[in-house]
């Protein structure tokens, strides 16, 4: 074997064990999970084209995040951000009327918890790994200019240096540091405040979720207002309108999500780090079909936003069956959630359901966590 195929031929051994980072990196630059995809793709096939080129100095996984990220910025300059209803700026609507879709933006995407490995063993970490992978918090990034979204992630997220990121991006420290403090400004008065708050953990947060899903089910609105904060927030990309308040919110589950005469199922589904649920309406011939996926943020004891994404190419991303039986869904509830893949396959994996016989009824105790 030659030097140069040797060192090709290390090439995956090398390289392979920071895909999974580039790819959560690649989300919170575009946020969505198939461009984050091609991104990774698009970077490793220029890591190895340029790789005999490679002179070690910089590590290599600095080398493929330059790559990465340039690639990210290169694709953002003909792309309009990736906003969520709300961040549009329109009122929030009326429940009694028409809903508008709109099929020409291009929505934030929800990255599946099964993509996301909390590889850290301090609990803070762990905290800190999730909170920035948030819908809420991405959706923030989202209106950042693309080289301040860069700078943001690379120094307030990864914890780099400020010259390890004007070496990547070739701008002066000084530059870096302007970028930086103008982002985290804009950051402040985007993000809302409840985003900041530690996860709620324990009995009382996965009795919250256990009370939804039961209250869902049963098509109780009167059970489900009292879940959510007063200040909760319903949307539904590609759907423009949104709602604000118990009230509204209860008024358009009553009128069109669980107006239906049939069955409604619920699968947790987790999503971003927090709790999802995919949501199973009664179709034809007694199969249950997926209308859509709830993303939930859980502040203390309320529900305070729910987020729920319509759009199908999202069901194969998180390896969730279009179509199931009452049985299938059984199972999908007592396994916990279907291990998503990037190739949109999904397998069942061994996590017990909390509450034992309540199969489908209650929620996991790991998923429940999860805000």
């Amino acid at each position: 074997m030659t030097v140069d195929n040797a060192v090709r031929a290390s090439f995956p051994r090398l390289t392979d064990p920071f895909r999974h980072e580039l790819l959560v990196h690649c989300y919170r630059m575009l946020g969505s999970m198939h461009d984050a995809e091609d991104l990774v793709q698009e970077t490793y096939l220029r890591a190895w084209r340029s790789y005999d080129g490679f002179e070690g100095r910089s590590s290599l996984r600095t080398w493929l995040y330059r790559i990465a990220t340039t690639a990210c910025l290169r694709a953002l300059e003909n792309r309009s951000r990736r906003p969520l209803p709300v961040g549009l700026g329109a009122p929030n609507a009326d429940p009694d009327a028409h809903l508008t879709r709109d099929g020409g933006t291009d929505w934030l995407e929800p990255v599946p918890d099964a993509m996301l490995r909390w590889e850290q063993e301090d609990p803070a970490a762990i905290v800190s790994a999730r909170q920035s992978v948030r819908l809420a918090f991405v959706a923030a990034l989202q209106h950042l200019p693309p080289r301040q979204r860069a700078v943001l992630i690379l120094r307030d997220v990864l914890q780099w240096r400020a010259a390890e990121v004007a070496d990547l991006l070739e701008l002066s420290t000084a530059a870096v540091n302007s970028l930086l403090q103008r982002a985290r400004a804009s950051l402040d008065a985007l993000a809302p405040r409840e985003e900041q708050v530690a996860e709620p953990t324990g009995a009382a947060e996965r009795e919250l979720l256990d009370r939804y899903v039961t209250a869902f089910e049963n098509k109780d609105i009167a059970g489900l207002v009292q879940l959510f904060a007063p200040d909760a927030v319903w949307e539904m990309p590609p759907y423009l309108g949104w709602y604000h308040g118990p009230a509204d919110i209860g008024r358009h589950l009553a009128l069109r999500c669980l107006s239906d005469p049939g069955p409604v199922r619920l699968v947790p589904a987790g999503a971003n780090g927090q709790p999802g649920l995919a949501t199973y309406m009664a179709g034809d011939g007694g199969d249950f079909r997926l209308v859509n996926l709830q993303v939930l943020t859980v502040v203390g004891a309320a529900v305070v936003r729910v987020t729920a994404f319509s759009d199908p190419s999202l069901f194969a991303v998180f390896g969730l069956p279009v179509s199931a039986s009452g049985r299938r869904l059984d199972e999908l509830a007592s396994a916990g959630q279907p291990d998503a893949t990037p190739d949109g396959t999904g397998r069942l994996t061994d996590r017990p359901a909390a509450g034992g016989a309540e199969v489908g009824r209650r929620l996991p105790a790991d998923l429940a966590g999860r805000s």
